[in-house]
């Protein structure tokens, strides 16, 4: 292979930017696919342009100070540390390394660059780190250390932060001076936990975690502290680890009292908890219940005004769209508020209320709504009647504001033991992640009161398009 056919090869396939340059008009005579894709610019715009026109910051005396040398003979290369500008005005930090190559007939400087703007970034996420380390050890409760355990056994603190003395009682000079005093401090029953917990994370590598006991002569006082630290290796040195001691005793003092009362608190934990989300669940499928029930009608009305409204009105018209999607907000935000009252219709019975609020659905929002049941009369209690007709309310709320259906089949099947109702609709279906969105209280709704009844209510699409609500309930012997 030629040089003709390999120098291509490189110049395209390398991750660096490489420029080659007249050496007398400093124009680019290349630039390669890294340089340009970097830049943004073409090959015909990099043709007209000089490395100053991308080093702003570079001045042409500069340059030439820098490319001399290489000319002359009297350096192999030089060094150039810069700024580039991107067509579209962005910078970047480049470090190149220039060469002079001596081609016939015109000669080039071959400038081989790498951006290094994710060196100056880590430089600057290390700057950041170290004052925040300092920042947090400062402010932190209690020790920040670094203990060492030598190979021959010896050990010391490299470091010690200020909240030494407020710990130990000892300074941070005389411990870093002598660290057996720290060993001198533990309760001589708490030394071997001690000991044994520092060579069990150093023989297992794994974080080191003791509490114990230290007597602190100057305050004539016995405090618990809590040690947990990090081990490294340094190879032909020893371990080291890095952690922290915090003061544990009024933890301490109170975990007896702690672990005295946590049984009657997790009792009582555990009654509140069961009261405060069965309240939730309640508010939440009452509130949007009812809501639904209500904004149904107002949907349904806005929808047959929208109808007959002059086609020729178009202000009125948009005043009505803006009234229908206010409409279709206030049914989002309004699902929180509820009214816990019996519907009136139910005192005509289970069918009556259904064949009813199924011919109002058909009237109020034009989608055909046919309803047949296998008994004239299906006796049902106040609680089980008023949750069942909820549900097959708020099934036509979702019908009429999701669906996009053209004809809702409603039956109510009373068998010996259960009352069956089934909502089937042959709109745009519903998607399981519908079904599981938090804010679904709708569907999560019927699904409670249904579970209140001891009966089942699914959620299906239907092949060919379309959903089932199916509800079941057992009926009292």
């Amino acid at each position: 292979m030629t040089q003709a056919e390999w120098l291509p090869i490189v110049m395209q396939g390398s991750f660096s930017e490489i420029y080659v340059v007249d050496c007398d008009t400093l124009r680019f005579v290349q630039t390669n696919q890294a340089a340009r894709k970097n830049l943004h610019y073409t090959v015909n715009e990099l043709a007209s342009m000089t490395p100053l026109d991308l080093a702003c910051s570079v001045s042409r005396d500069v340059l030439v100070n820098i490319l001399f040398p290489l000319r002359c003979g009297r350096a192999n290369r030089a060094s150039l540390d810069t700024i580039h500008t991107r067509k579209d005005g962005s910078t970047y930090p480049i470090e190149f390394r220039m060469f002079y190559c001596d081609t016939t007939p015109t000669p080039v400087y071959i400038a081989i660059g790498n951006d290094i703007s994710a060196r100056h970034a880590s430089a600057k996420a290390l700057r950041l780190s170290e004052a925040r380390f300092r920042a947090i050890v400062s402010n932190t409760p209690g020790l920040a250390y670094q203990f060492m355990q030598r190979s021959d056994g010896s050990t010391s603190f490299l470091y010690l932060s200020e909240g030494c003395h407020a710990l130990l009682g000892i300074s941070v000079e005389k411990l870093r001076a002598d660290s057996t005093l720290f060993m001198e401090l533990i309760l001589p029953e708490d030394r071997p936990s001690y000991l044994a917990a520092m060579a069990t994370s150093a023989g297992d590598m794994k974080a080191w975690n003791w509490e114990g006991r230290i007597w602190i002569e100057k305050w004539k006082d016995i405090k618990w502290i809590n040690l947990r630290a990090t081990p490294r290796v340094l190879p032909g040195e020893g371990i080291q680890w890095e952690g922290i001691m915090t003061n544990i005793t009024q933890s301490k003092l109170e975990e007896a009292e702690i672990k005295r009362s946590r049984a009657q608190q997790a009792e009582l934990s555990a009654h509140i908890n069961t009261v405060k989300e069965k309240e939730r669940t309640r508010i939440a499928r009452e509130i949007h219940d009812d809501l639904g029930g209500n904004l149904t009608a107002i949907k349904m009305a806005m929808a047959l005004i929208k109808r007959r409204l002059p086609p020729e009105d178009n202000g009125l018209a948009e005043k009505a769209e803006y009234v229908d999607a206010l409409v279709d907000r206030t049914i989002e935000s309004i699902h929180r508020i509820s009214v816990d009252l019996r519907p009136s219709i139910l005192d005509f019975g289970i069918v009556a209320a259904i064949d009813w609020q199924a011919k109002e659905f058909e009237k109020q929002l034009g989608i055909r709504c046919e309803f047949t049941t296998n008994k004239k009369e299906v006796k049902l209690d106040p609680d089980q009647a008023t949750a069942l007709f909820r549900i097959f309310q708020e099934a036509l709320t979702n019908i009429g504001k999701h669906a996009g259906a053209t004809q809702v089949t409603v039956r109510l099947a009373r068998s010996n033991r259960s009352v069956r109702l089934q909502i089937i609709d042959n709109g745009r279906g519903i998607d399981t992640t519908d079904r599981l969105k938090p804010k679904s209280f709708g569907i999560r709704g019927m699904v409670e009161r249904a579970n209140v009844l001891g009966g089942q209510l699914s959620v299906n699409s239907v092949p060919g398009g379309g959903t089932e609500v199916a509800l079941k309930i057992p009926l009292s012997e």
